[in-house]
């Protein structure tokens, strides 16, 4: 069965997309939970450590605090509060924690730091996924247990105002709550006054137990402008002032003799350089974790090196603090100053509760737990410490109980420190059986793929497959009754349940009937490529003389280059800096396609004019009036591409810092997003638009001109009223908008460019078969996208949209074209510019490089799909633009339905190699921690990489589908 070179490519990725998804559906793995499907009660708890006859007792310890006020600060870094810029930023709050009755610390949140998982650290004490992520858009109920769960439980009445996440997380939990949405990021003022203004009415009444208050304000700014705008002092400022409300209304309520309250001031993450989160770099892992309550000591505190502890440490924190039993899951151990005023015994009780709860975990998650040490040093506690309760039992009071009290609480610190260290590091239970039928699927799709190339890339562009040969062969059935039987057999031997075992049986007999179809294929290529005949004619790039295969010296440059970025994935660090190797792979591209110009046009100094002539017709087939002046102007012109193709990128390498190391450095992004150079930025910006516009105008119809024109002034127009830039007319104390009405006023010509360009390219394909009117049709739609993107770039990356369009025309006018680049070739540069100008944006494997603001440019309030799907476009505008026009680029070719068979199995096999590799690596280190850092990132990354290019080849198919029907 012959199909055609995109079709094959197209069906290929679709199934790779499956098997990536399936191989996610493995490798995000349930967090580690204990076996117990209840949750903890209080008549689960162990009875006090005795030796001896006499019995021991379950008394728990009364509660250290009546009232709980936990005040969480999106996005608070620790240097807002214990920074040089704290006393300016929150006076009253560094007041309280160098003169007060306070206990301050660095709470370090592991990645992914995320508002939804980081709630749900809080409130369980484990350590969510990477696939909370993607939950973090629509945040299921939580049902393990949990803090909350436990004090409704007990009686306790709590009130909530704030993100609605925590309505959505914990349902019927609150006697009280007011939710705002978090996602609608472009307002950070209402989202934090709907908070407060219940905090009068709520402070005065005594029937509640635990009030929480969840500020979204902070972090809606950060998205906006980042950690250095002027807005940050004023809404640190009103924090600061909303804490010594809180703090005096709760001074004024305490009674005598009652039980103190507690306020806790924390942050669920921090936030980065750029103002995003999600990532693991110091400013989003730190947080400040400020604990005020009359219970502790005044004392003066050099808050210069604040103690460091982890997130989930709160947890079981506030759960002894309040007499609740501590979540099974909690991974977190109590923070030892909370315990320092109460007496020893209730310390080692408290010590020993953890302990117990600590060490059940352990048995459940780890097999070999007997040979973890900190399970062996609770163990040694836990008898030093009946010990202790017998001496204290007895009545003695001698100095020797003392000092072996405190020996005793040494040892059980040390062993929650342990236990809870290894604990933390069991970041889950994975499904490997889906990981591997994944990765299965995908290599055999690779390895189809690979073996199919000198038919894909021939003068046919087809591929030749033996599918109901396959299907009628003695291996096909062999094959898939082996696979059935390993199926059974896995799924009657997992200890742990497995995705791919709940499936019915009809889908997984399909599954096991194409995995059986794709290995005799493979085995009947393999022999078909091994046996000897009639080899495959392709076409050679640079040299039409020559009918074998053959590699010109651009060629092996693509495939190393490519090749080397494949290997280099194999190490954290070229993950975490791949811009780097972008970078360098388009200079080194731009040196070799430079020196193809010079050889093309130097290699015969004596030349004759005709041979001249046929390498540099004029820009008109017809005479004109100066030929030899045009020729020598594209000439050097040709020339001059390349040297300004490389300086190009390098001033664009500048303009954000990408990657993790050197991302905190300064770039001329902060420099020109500064309020002193706010009018050079205007003039940057107005200068990138009118560029725009001539480079991206040429082949629209007028209509669209106009559109286009229009449309780049309405950008500029929101970028002057969310108060980016300005207008030489506009004042500088103007107040600042959301921009809503110029945003939508852009959308209205980015849907009439998009219909228009639509409906010339219908009636190409349809009614009349005009190339002309095609080629117009798709640069219109390309023309209708750059007008899009141009918005919801940030005004200061104007100059990467400019750049990528400028590059693209030169490139297409004087180098592929005139040095005859066969569609491979320039497919794969398409690829590499791609790349490279995703890193451009300042974009980078970290997942805080994600703008999430651009999700919200024109919307009044928070809708889900246009925000995913506008974020999503900002984040690959770069490799998206470039794959827009390469299907413009070869849809103008002469032979255009090869041209673009050839540029579909090209960039299928450009994701496909990297995307199989990557599924290897993260299989063989998935129990590393930097994996989840660094490789899960990259992981959704190359996913999302897969699916851009599954859709851009489906795209070619339509054409070339469109293209052959008209022919025909």
């Amino acid at each position: 069965m012959k199909v055609r070179s995109s079709v094959f490519a197209s069906f290929i990725l679709i199934f790779e997309v499956f098997g990536i998804a399936l191989f996610l559906r493995g490798f995000f793995p349930a967090p580690v939970k204990s076996s117990l499907s209840s949750k903890s009660q209080l008549s689960d708890l162990p009875a006090e450590p005795l030796l001896g006859s006499s019995p021991n007792s379950s008394r728990l310890p009364h509660p250290l605090f009546k009232r709980v006020v936990i005040m969480l600060v999106d996005a608070l870094r620790e240097d807002f509060v214990f920074g040089p810029s704290g006393r300016m930023f929150m006076p009253y709050t560094r007041h309280v924690v160098e003169r007060g009755s306070s206990h301050s610390f660095v709470a370090k949140a592991r990645p992914p730091t995320v508002t939804m998982p980081r709630i749900k650290a809080l409130t369980t004490g484990s350590i969510p996924g990477f696939i909370d992520v993607v939950m973090n858009l629509n945040s299921p109920a939580l049902l393990e247990d949990n803090l909350i769960w436990q004090a409704k439980v007990a009686g306790k009445k709590i009130v909530f105002y704030g993100d609605d996440t925590w309505v959505r997380l914990f349902p019927k939990h609150f006697m009280e709550y007011d939710g705002t949405t978090s996602f609608f990021v472009s307002d950070y003022t209402e989202v934090d006054n709907n908070v407060t203004r219940h905090l009068d009415s709520t402070l005065k009444r005594d029937d509640w137990d635990i009030l929480i208050l969840h500020y979204l304000g902070l972090d809606h700014i950060g998205h906006i402008s980042g950690p250095h705008s002027s807005l940050i002092q004023p809404k640190l400022l009103e924090m600061d002032d909303i804490l010594k409300k809180i703090h005096s209304a709760l001074i004024l309520k305490e009674a005598e003799g009652s039980l103190p309250y507690l306020l806790v001031l924390c942050g669920d993450h921090g936030m980065s350089e750029t103002g995003s989160h999600g990532g693991s770099s110091e400013p989003e892992v730190n947080t400040p974790l400020v604990l005020i309550s009359p219970a502790f000591k005044r004392k003066d505190s050099n808050i210069r090196n604040p103690e460091v502890v982890e997130q989930v440490d709160l947890t079981p924190t506030l759960a002894l603090g309040l007499g609740l039993p501590i979540s099974q899951n909690s991974v977190g151990h109590v923070i030892p100053g909370v315990l320092e005023e109460i007496s020893l015994r209730d310390q080692l009780r408290f010590l020993h509760l953890n302990g117990h709860q600590l060490s059940c975990l352990l048995k459940d998650s780890i097999p070999n737990y007997e040979k973890e040490a900190g399970f062996e040093q609770f163990r040694v506690a836990e008898k030093a410490h009946g010990s202790w309760m017998k001496l204290y039992i007895e009545g003695n009071t001698s100095e020797v109980l003392t000092n072996m009290g405190k020996k005793v609480l040494k040892q059980y610190l040390e062993a929650l420190t342990a236990m809870s260290s290894a604990l933390s590091k069991q970041l889950g239970k994975y499904d490997m059986y889906s990981m591997i039928a994944g990765m299965v699927l995908v290599f055999q799709l690779l390895l189809l793929l690979l073996l199919a190339m000198p038919e894909a890339l021939s003068s046919a562009a087809a591929v030749d497959l033996p599918v109901l040969s396959s299907l009628l062969s003695l291996p096909f059935y062999l094959l898939c009754l082996l696979l059935a039987s390993l199926h059974v057999l896995v799924c009657t031997s997992a200890e742990s349940s497995c995705y791919l075992c709940s499936l019915p049986w009809g889908l997984v007999f399909a599954a096991v009937a194409f995995s059986s179809t794709i290995l005799c294929l493979l085995i009947s290529m393999a022999t078909r490529r091994l046996s000897p005949g009639p080899k495959i004619q392709g076409k050679s790039p640079l040299r039409t003389s020559s009918s074998e295969w053959s590699l010109s010296e651009l060629d092996v440059l693509l495939l190393a280059g490519t090749i080397g970025h494949t290997l280099s994935l194999g190490a954290s660090s070229f993950v975490e800096e791949e811009h780097q190797t972008w970078y360098f792979l388009l200079n080194t591209l731009c040196l070799a396609v430079f020196q193809d110009v010079c050889r093309k046009y130097f290699r015969e100094k004596n030349g004759s004019r005709e041979e001249e002539e046929q390498i540099l017709p004029s820009k008109n087939c017809h005479a004109s009036a100066h030929p030899k002046g045009e020729i020598y102007s594209e000439k050097w012109l040709a020339l001059a591409t390349p040297p300004f193709t490389l300086a190009c990128c390098r001033l664009l390498r500048s303009l954000n810092q990408t990657g993790v190391q050197w991302a905190h450095l300064p770039d001329v992004g902060h420099w020109l997003n500064s309020s002193e150079h706010k009018m050079v930025l205007s003039l940057l910006a107005a200068f990138c638009l009118v560029l725009i516009y001539l480079l991206v105008q040429r082949r629209c119809s007028w209509v669209s001109k106009v559109a286009l024109a229009l449309g780049l002034l309405g950008v500029y127009s929101y970028r002057a009223a969310v108060d980016n830039v300005s207008f030489p007319w506009q004042q500088s104390g103007h107040t600042m908008s959301r921009g809503t009405v110029e945003a939508r006023f852009v959308y209205v010509f980015v849907l009439g460019i998009l219909f228009t360009g639509t409906k010339d390219l219908l009636r190409s394909q349809i009614i009349t078969a005009d190339a002309k009117l095609k080629s117009r049709g798709l640069w219109e739609i390309y023309s209708g996208l750059v007008l899009l993107v141009s918005l919801l770039f940030r005004a200061h990356n104007l100059p990467v949209l400019c750049g990528c369009l400028l590059i693209q025309t030169l490139m297409a006018q004087f180098i592929w074209k005139k040095l005859h680049y066969d569609s491979a070739q320039t497919t794969i540069m398409h690829y590499w510019f791609g790349q490279a100008f995703f890193y451009f944006q300042g974009n980078s494997n970290n997942i805080a490089t994600v703008d999430i603001s651009v999700g919200f440019i024109g919307l009044e309030s928070y809708v889900e799909a246009p925000a995913i799907f506008l974020t999503a476009l900002n984040t690959y505008a770069g490799p998206l633009l470039w794959a827009c026009h390469l299907v413009c680029y070869l849809s103008s070719e002469r032979d255009s339905p090869v041209a673009v068979g050839h540029g579909c199995y090209c960039l299928a096999l450009l994701r496909s190699v990297p995307a199989a590799a990557y599924i290897v690596l993260v299989t063989v280190l998935r129990y590393h921690l930097f994996v989840w850092s660094v490789f899960s990132p990259k992981l959704l990354y190359e996913s999302m990489h897969l699916l851009l290019t599954a859709g851009v080849c489906l795209f070619f198919n339509t054409m070339e589908q469109s293209h052959g029907s008209n022919k025909s």
